[in-house]
């Protein structure tokens, strides 16, 4: 049996003839990554990351490979990127949840979601995920001067937001790191949107400055529109949760930024860890709100008033 001093040296032996191998291979190159914080604007919960400014140079091997996908919407080149270095990147690991590095290599910008296995004896980090698609190359941008002014969404999205007074209220997708409860998310579903009335216009509108080529044209409007809401409700007794409803149907009667269509039911749901052998406290309420677009954008430019922008510090 080998001892502990002859097994260690058998592990840098290994461990060094891989760095070797890797600096072979990737010609000693390093990489860029350049760091973005996040921001969430407070009048839809989009989320947007800043560039910082601060760049790290780490040195490894990088592969990708590419696979070409024609959708509906776009034809996109889809990077699979697998980046090894010699050692773990400790300021991945230093910054807030919130932040993100961003690499650059050959005009391609990517980002990993997962590290690979690792191990001990060969010493090597492998990193993984692809490379930023175009259709959200938008949420990455240059300065807080980038970031919109007005909602993004056109749907009922900022009257649920604005439902926080028993729980912070995030959109569905957009649920923060870890997050622990009591929280909810509102989800609307896209294709059940209805806009039964024709939109009215409020000519001829104002014409703001604009980063684009064109001034953006500020047009009023309104149109009459149904959503099928889902609120997830996590970490809410049965208490809690009728009393949150009733907050919602007495803010539809008092303040009347939407009505029901439907009668809404509170319904438990099953959320389970099996390690734990335990089930989540989480709830589901789904509404058919009528609403008027001009309302939600109310409601959102009112967010603005009482919220700034989150987590947009470099």
């Amino acid at each position: 049996m080998p001892s502990i001093t002859e097994s260690l040296n058998s592990q840098s032996q290994l461990a060094s003839g891989l760095a070797a191998g890797v600096n072979t291979l990737s010609l000693s190159q390093t990489i860029p990554f350049t760091r973005y914080t996040q921001a969430v604007l407070p009048l839809d919960g989009y989320v947007f990351y800043i560039n910082t400014g601060e760049v790290v140079s780490v040195q490894g091997s990088l592969h990708y490979s590419t696979d070409q996908q024609q959708n509906e919407d776009e034809t996109i080149d889809v990077n699979r990127v697998i980046f090894t270095a010699l050692s773990q990147i400790d300021r991945f690991n230093q910054v807030a949840p919130t932040d993100l590095f961003v690499g650059t290599f050959e005009g391609i910008r990517f980002s990993f979601n997962a590290r690979g296995s690792f191990y001990e004896q060969a010493n090597l980090f492998h990193y993984l995920g692809n490379a930023v698609y175009p259709a959200l190359a938008s949420q990455l941008v240059e300065s807080a001067a980038d970031l919109p002014t007005e909602p993004v969404v056109s749907n009922s999205l900022p009257i649920w937001l604005s439902q926080n007074s028993f729980a912070p209220v995030y959109p569905s997708f957009l649920v923060p790191s870890n997050v622990v409860p009591p929280y909810i998310t509102a989800h609307i579903e896209p294709d059940l949107t209805e806009v039964p009335s024709f939109p009215i216009y409020g000519w001829p509108g104002t014409t703001e400055p604009n980063s684009g080529t064109a001034p953006l044209h500020d047009l009023p409007s309104t149109q009459l529109a149904k959503d099928n809401v889902r609120l997830t409700l996590y970490g809410f007794t049965n208490q809690m949760a009728i009393q949150y409803l009733a907050s919602l149907i007495d803010h539809s009667l008092n303040v009347e930024d939407f009505g029901f269509g439907n009668s809404p039911a509170i319904k438990d749901q099953k959320r389970t860890q099996s390690e734990l052998n335990v089930i989540a406290m989480k709830k589901t309420i789904d509404i058919v709100a009528w609403y008027f677009q001009s309302t939600a954008d109310a409601v959102a430019r009112r967010l603005i008033l009482s919220a700034g922008f989150s987590s947009i510090t470099p």
